[in-house]
């Protein structure tokens, strides 16, 4: 293969994942708001009995007590740092794609504008104040509020 057959390839390969990770997202999105949507507070009494009954029936008396109440708190627990710890990497994951599509859009405004020709638009007129205060061509038209507080005060 030549390269630009190569390179053609991979391409394609990139356009196939970029589709099939907005098909994931899509899926992610509506597994999460029917996932939601589906804990009602009956659901979640519901489950929370059930829950409480078998671990109540399943903690037998004795000396060779296999599941203990610490063991379930220790287990519930464990899959709730799970989740969080799954939680927070999909929220990274996201904040780090969107870094990414702000470094490219940054990227595609700056090649615009290096291909624009430019031309030499006449400057406006820098506004007239009174002798107390000069308006330095550096700095904004409007002061800052903090700046302008400051200013206020130093009078």
């Amino acid at each position: 293969m030549n390269f630009e057959a190569l390179r053609q390839r991979v391409q394609r390969a990139e356009l196939v994942v970029a589709v099939r990770v907005e098909k994931t997202r899509s899926s992610w999105f509506t597994l999460s708001s029917v996932w939601r949507a589906g804990w009602t507070p009956l659901r979640i009494i519901t489950v929370g009995l059930a829950g409480g009954f078998l671990a109540g029936k399943l903690e037998p008396t004795g000396l060779g007590a296999k599941v203990q109440g610490a063991r379930w708190l220790q287990m519930i627990g464990s899959v709730s740092n799970l989740v969080a710890s799954t939680q927070a990497a999909f929220a990274s994951m996201q904040a780090s794609e969107a870094a990414d599509t702000a470094e490219q859009a940054a990227d595609k405004v700056d090649d615009a504008a290096d291909q624009a020709p430019r031309q030499a638009a006449p400057a406006p007129a820098a506004p007239r104040l009174g002798p107390e205060r000069r308006v330095d061509p550096a700095s904004p038209s409007q002061p800052q509020p903090a700046e302008a507080a400051t200013d206020l005060s130093e009078r």
